[in-house]
């Protein structure tokens, strides 16, 4: 644990996973228990900030990113990033166009509205934001979360493998109760992401084809925002035959294993989730002439991409990285939410299983074996 005193204050107790060393647990995570269930002291909520009740929490590789070490951070830490929220008080009494009891979508990148970056459009890359996330830190400073008195960290600013949480107002969307709390949470990181990946950052186009790497929760957000965005044919590329399958069922033209691309023709767009150098170098030869390679996979840092030089010219194909999908959470979790209640985003359909805050580790060994796709935490609250 740290040894600086949080900043005193009242405080509630709340229950938390809570990983202590990053990479230093080996699989089955159901064994080495890198994730403890604690009981932390979460502070009141500063102006500016959201006291919530965590209603449904999603699994992520960017949570399992942190506990195998490929993403440091620094400990100890309470995971969990995307999730489905209740309020429960305002840091800011007057805060305008948020109340106790609305319920809410959390996001995992808040934007401070000032930078350069914020200022044109893209508080997706809000630096502030990034470096808060990098300290594991809430964007006004400091951590809200303790245990006996030392500083706990916040996982991208939310923390939501816990009871409740501490958050940034620009960190929470609200949203329309009816909303299933298992189905809201996924818009708070996989359909931002994937969805946001082919929507934004590629800007898919009726009529063009796309092909995806990776089916996982991020991947198969992708395909369906690619179907929302009238892309025909739409490829998928997965070693999991239960996931191909998902993507036969959900619209997608053809499903083959990795290494079985070859029947795949030349495509317009093409969409990398896993999150390995290897991959998208072969995503980015799969791209026609001219065509655009998205990238929203998390590659370990000591990864590097070799790509040839001259086919960015010679071929004009596009290589673009995509963060939070390009996406300005406020504007673009309310128009995702509209597609899905149109019925051109199932995204209820992502969803592997629901279980409990105690079952953690569990969930993460089937997150890391690929057989899960989106699984949630209900917390016991």
């Amino acid at each position: 644990m740290a040894i600086s005193n949080p900043s005193p204050g009242n405080s509630r107790d709340i229950a938390a996973a809570v990983l202590t060393q990053s990479g230093g647990h080996s699989a089955p995570y159901a064994t080495s228990h890198p994730l403890e269930i604690r009981t932390l002291q979460l502070a009141d909520p500063k102006p500016g900030e959201v006291l919530v009740r965590i209603d449904a929490a999603g699994l992520c590789h960017s949570d399992l990113s942190v506990i195998n070490g490929d993403r440091q951070r620094p400990m100890p830490m309470a995971l969990g990033h995307e999730a489905a929220a209740t309020v429960l008080a305002l840091g800011d009494p007057e805060e305008a166009g948020l109340a106790v009891g609305d319920r809410a979508v959390l996001v995992f990148l808040p934007s401070c509205g000032q930078c350069p970056t914020c200022q044109s459009g893209e508080g997706y890359l809000c630096a502030n934001g990034a470096a808060a996330n990098g300290k594991g830190e809430l964007m006004r400073g400091g951590t809200r979360l303790s245990c006996q008195g030392e500083h706990v960290h916040h996982h991208l600013g939310v923390s939501a493998f816990a009871t409740q949480a501490v958050v940034d107002r620009r960190s929470l969307v609200k949203v329309d109760a009816e909303i299933p709390p298992e189905t809201a949470a996924l818009f708070g990181c996989a359909v931002l992401t994937g969805v946001g990946a082919v929507m934004n950052t590629a800007g898919v186009r009726p009529g063009e084809s796309v092909l995806i790497y990776g089916l996982g929760g991020v991947g198969l957000a992708a395909l369906l925002g690619a179907l929302a965005a009238g892309a025909q044919p739409v490829h998928a590329v997965d070693p999991s035959p239960e996931k191909r399958a998902l993507a036969l069922e959900l619209g997608a033209a053809i499903a083959v294993a990795p290494g079985d691309e070859g029947g795949v023709p030349a495509t317009d767009v093409v969409v990398e989730t896993v999150g390995k150098a290897a991959v998208l170098a072969q995503a980015y030869k799969a791209a026609r002439r001219g065509g655009r390679i998205v990238t929203v996979g998390l590659p370990n840092p000591a990864e590097s991409l070799e790509i040839n030089a001259l086919s960015l010219v010679a071929d004009g194909k596009t290589l673009m990285g995509s963060y939070m999908g390009s996406s300005i959470p406020s504007r673009d979790i309310p128009r995702y939410i509209a597609l899905w209640r149109a019925g051109r985003l199932p995204v209820e359909r992502l969803l592997t299983s629901k279980g409990s805050l105690e079952e953690i580790n569990e969930l993460m060994d089937r997150l890391a074996s690929g057989t899960a796709i989106r699984q949630v935490i209900l917390p016991d609250w």
